[in-house]
């Protein structure tokens, strides 16, 4: 079907309201209707639906779009629905549907109503269907998320693998179009292999996405307050957390909640319906953050979608591409973080080791991927667009400044006799490594696969074992992306020369190698700090004898010890947080809000006094809540002591020991809370015991037990004491 440019043009308008098309469209749309099968490899928010819908709406019958997803199925078909006065121009034929909608489908088809009928492929495999669809016209089949084809896309579905046999039994010569947004060399071919489409016409977009800025940082314990920090100094706008896990997505949403930020979670353990809430409050920017695992953001048209946050590294290149590209589709800015941190990426490995042997290769080798990402520093998006077989030069190139990488650089070295090492080991050796071994070989390092080629016995093997496998890693992954050498598409992963490479070793040139980033804590020199060795940040030792001062002078006002108004952990948390109102203040260490309205006035003033003076820059507006996640014990606490219930008993309906009983009420008490434990002590303690334990915490500098222990000669042991001492706080402090 020829079609004149501008009757394709006058339909785009029709149809969808635009006056031209953007990049690569309108080659496919004529490709389509002139009957040809085509591959389309066109990144998240390129306008890949459209170079499907607009010949669909063109042509006599009805396509086929294969779809994965459901709910991407619903929101295409409503909004074909939108454009058209016929409701029945495009259907939706899945097991969500029962007999009577079947029916009216059908109908649809048969007289020529319905332009486009999404299916899932599992619809296709029903040999009903089949039937049906083999007596009616199919003007082209459309597959949608095609990499799922491929064992080497990051979303394989084993149920794609047979959809060229299904097509060929509807129809002989059905032209077919292959869709993706994300595919690496080797996908693109297992695409082609299994469409049975060799002839097609390719059409690639180019990946690169200028207007995305990519940073990867460390992740630390304090993850949590990294992110909130991000958030709050992008107030206002949106933006996506991915998590791997429901249980995180869960936490993590909490604790944004809690800190002040609209934020709701999206997970598939959620009802539909709180899901659909979820994804609605988000579109309608009632709600800011998106707090979700993968499941979420598959058909999701949000332009205007800020930042994107990894708070677990993903499995692989594909599925960060495809996350980070919900940024900035309107072209706006979009700033891709991810926090990175190699346990989480053995957690991954732990996943994948109940899986078949070849697929455990093929998520190793995705995650190898994924590890390169984060731990180099050359430009990251050099690097993605490397990975999807496109050149990019930084200094030329739309975007080139846009990652951390970039704009902060590492310092670089000389590498030119490492690189022809390198080089001339993969030649000496038939080029049949993968990174891995390659790396090894280098080293001297021995394993299976090196000695049943006989390479450990080779004069070059270790002839690099100077420096570490992380340099080797480091430079082979730079001279990879810089061009010499290439993974082998068959052999997924075996590193081979280019013919630029075999230039380099007779006649090598400058290799400047930028240093890659040290991860996990470690230092230049490769030792790690524990947090045990770091030992505690340092609090502001003026400020904090100013904090003991004023401690001092209230406690003998109020007639009471020092540890009765705050402890030192208490203090030391003021000085390294500089609270300066009652809210903050009851973020602080052992400071509930109750004794914070109590004691803090003084405190959070003489902090704001000393703050101005001295121009001390407060960390970023940050201390952060928890969400309590003992909340829930500490409230069963308190109303079962209300009841005055053996303590035994609250203890052991917790699955608690009496010892840790006896820590979740000292925690409550310390930061404000009373307890009346009246009921327990008398039974364990008579009236002048209790007098002579609190005459003693009432003189004493300290509320340690060990001391009060010592100063009882043992009279009372460690529980009747910690005990008292509840009663104590409660009734003095509180």
């Amino acid at each position: 079907m020829l079609i004149a440019k501008e009757e394709l043009h006058a339909a785009l308008k029709k149809y969808f309201g635009f006056t031209k098309f953007k990049g690569l469209q309108e080659d496919v749309v004529e490709t389509i209707l002139s009957g040809k099968h085509a591959f389309v490899i066109m990144p998240t928010g390129g306008g890949k639906s459209l170079c499907y819908q607009l010949p669909a709406l063109m042509q006599e019958g009805t396509a086929i779009v294969v779809s994965p997803l459901i709910a991407l199925m619903k929101n295409q078909v409503d909004a074909i629905r939108g454009i058209s006065k016929e409701n029945g121009v495009a259907h939706v034929l899945n097991s969500s549907l029962n007999k009577t909608e079947i029916k009216q489908v059908k109908e649809d088809i048969v007289n020529g109503v319905t332009k486009l009928l999404y299916v899932a492929p599992e619809s296709l495999t029903k040999e009903e269907n089949v039937e049906f669809l083999r007596t009616v016209k199919i003007s082209f089949m459309a597959i949608d998320e095609a990499h799922c084809i491929s064992e080497w896309g990051h979303d394989f579905r084993p149920e794609y693998r047979n959809l060229r046999h299904i097509i060929k039994r509807i129809g002989e010569h059905i032209p077919i179009v292959g869709l993706t947004a994300t595919a690496t060399p080797k996908v693109q071919e297992d695409i082609i292999k299994n469409l049975g489409i060799g002839n097609a016409k390719t059409f690639k977009a180019s990946f690169n996405r200028p207007n995305l800025y990519y940073e990867v940082r460390p992740k630390t314990k304090d993850v949590d307050a990294d992110i909130i920090r991000f958030i709050k100094q992008h107030e206002g706008k949106s933006g996506i957390i991915y998590c791997l896990s429901r249980k995180r997505v869960e936490g993590l949403a909490q604790v944004l909640q809690v800190n002040g930020i609209n934020a709701v979670p999206y997970h598939a353990g959620l009802d539909a319906k709180t899901r659909s809430s979820h994804q609605d409050k988000f579109l309608m920017e009632d709600v800011d953050v998106v707090v979700a695992t993968i499941a979420f953001g598959m058909g999701i048209d949000k332009p205007d979608v800020r930042f994107v946050i990894h708070h677990d590294i993903p499995k692989s290149i594909e599925s960060y591409y495809q996350e980070t590209g919900r940024a900035g589709r309107d072209g706006g800015e979009g700033h891709c973080l991810a926090f990175y941190n190699y346990k989480d990426i053995e957690k991954l490995e732990k996943f994948m080791s109940g899986k078949p042997v070849a697929e455990q290769e093929i998520g190793q080798a995705l995650l190898q991927e994924v590890v390169a990402f984060a731990e180099t520093s050359i430009s990251r998006r050099k690097f993605i667009l490397h990975y999807f077989g496109e050149e990019f030069d930084n200094a030329t190139g739309e975007g080139g400044d846009m990652d951390d990488n970039v704009r902060f650089p590492k310092k670089q070295t000389e590498a030119k006799d490492d690189v022809k090492l390198l080089l001339e080991i993969i030649s000496k050796t038939n080029e049949k490594y993968k990174s891995k071994d390659l790396v090894n070989v280098i080293i001297g390092k021995e394993n299976a696969l090196i000695n049943s080629h006989k390479t450990n016995e080779q004069p070059f093997f270790g002839s690099g074992k100077g420096k570490d496998n992380k340099y080797w890693m480091a430079l082979l992954r730079q001279v990879l992306v810089s061009g010499y050498l290439r993974k082998d598409i068959e052999t997924y992963g075996v590193i081979k020369l280019k013919d630029s490479g075999k230039a380099f070793i007779k006649k090598p040139e400058s290799f400047m190698m930028t240093e890659d980033h040290i991860f996990e804590g470690e230092q230049e020199d490769g030792t790690i700090i524990t947090a045990a060795k770091a030992g505690p940040a340092i609090a502001d030792s003026v400020l904090m004898g100013m904090l003991k001062d004023l401690r001092k002078k209230n406690a003998k006002k109020l007639g009471v010890p020092p540890f009765v108004i705050f402890q030192d952990p208490s203090l030391e948390d003021m000085a390294l947080k500089y609270p300066i109102s009652l809210a903050e203040l009851g973020n602080v260490h052992g400071v509930g809000d109750g004794k914070a309205k109590k004691y803090g006035k003084d405190f959070v003033n003489l902090i704001a006094k000393y703050v101005e003076e001295n121009d001390i820059v407060r960390p970023d507006d940050l201390v952060v809540k928890s969400t309590g996640s003992n909340s829930a014990n500490k409230l069963y606490i308190i109303q079962n002591v209300d009841r005055k219930l053996p303590l035994d008993d609250i203890a052991a309906s917790k699955g608690m020991t009496m010892e840790e009983f006896i820590k979740e009420m000292e925690v409550i008490v310390y930061s404000g809370t009373k307890l009346n434990i009246d009921y327990w002590l008398h039974d364990i303690l008579d009236e002048d015991q209790q007098e002579e334990i609190h005459e003693y915490f009432m003189e004493s500098d300290s509320d340690n037990i060990n001391d009060a222990i010592d100063e009882f000669d043992g009279d009372y042991d460690d529980e009747e004491l910690r005990l008292y001492r509840i009663k104590f706080i409660s009734e003095v402090a509180n």
